[in-house]
């Protein structure tokens, strides 16, 4: 099974990617942050406040292994979406990179900004700097902007719309198909 990994700051798309991708190439699709909720019976911001950020990354890490050992059968894709820190361990990008494709979406910090502060979600998001959401974001991605570029095979825009997006990750998942591939939708 050929495995994409999407890994980015957080609200760059990939949960939202992931399932559009998934969908059209009638896979399956894993998002680590849901897998760790549901292994902790809690929220992250929960768990986060009573363990500690590093108890969660190595929860991240369980949960990545286990995204990998769950699409090791079968053929064809499977899409992972990867919480946005995901990449703050080498043995993170390491497994990633040698389990399937990585594809880094890129996004403007203001406009990461912009999609944090309209989330529905914002509240299940733990500060990571505890700075205002502005400030953190510029300040993680640029801090974080290595570690991705040094995970992933790929870079993509973000910013742009979902179905330019997914356009963008089918031409190079299968070149020779291009928009073509699977009917999805």
């Amino acid at each position: 099974m050929q495995r994409i990994f999407l890994v980015g700051p957080r609200a760059c798309g990939k949960t939202t990617a992931a399932l559009a991708l998934a969908e059209r190439l009638a896979c399956p699709c894993l998002d680590t942050d849901a897998l760790i909720i549901e292994a902790l019976g809690e929220s992250i911001a929960d768990f986060v406040a009573r363990m500690g950020w590093a108890a969660f990354r190595e929860r991240e890490t369980q949960a990545l292994r286990r995204s990998v050992e769950a699409t090791a059968d079968g053929a064809g894709f499977a899409v992972v979406a990867t919480g946005g820190g995901m990449v703050l361990k080498e043995e993170n990008r390491a497994l990633m990179r040698a389990s399937g494709l990585v594809f880094f979406l890129e996004c403007p910090a203001k406009e990461l900004v912009r999609r944090l502060e309209a989330s529905p979600l914002a509240a299940q998001r733990p500060s990571l700097t505890g700075k205002s959401a502005v400030a953190e974001a510029w300040e993680v991605a640029k801090a974080r902007l290595p570690l991705y570029r040094a995970a992933s095979t790929h870079v993509l825009d973000s910013s742009r719309p979902i179905p330019e997006l997914l356009e963008a990750m089918l031409a190079i998942l299968r070149p020779d198909a291009g928009a073509g591939l699977g009917s999805g939708a």
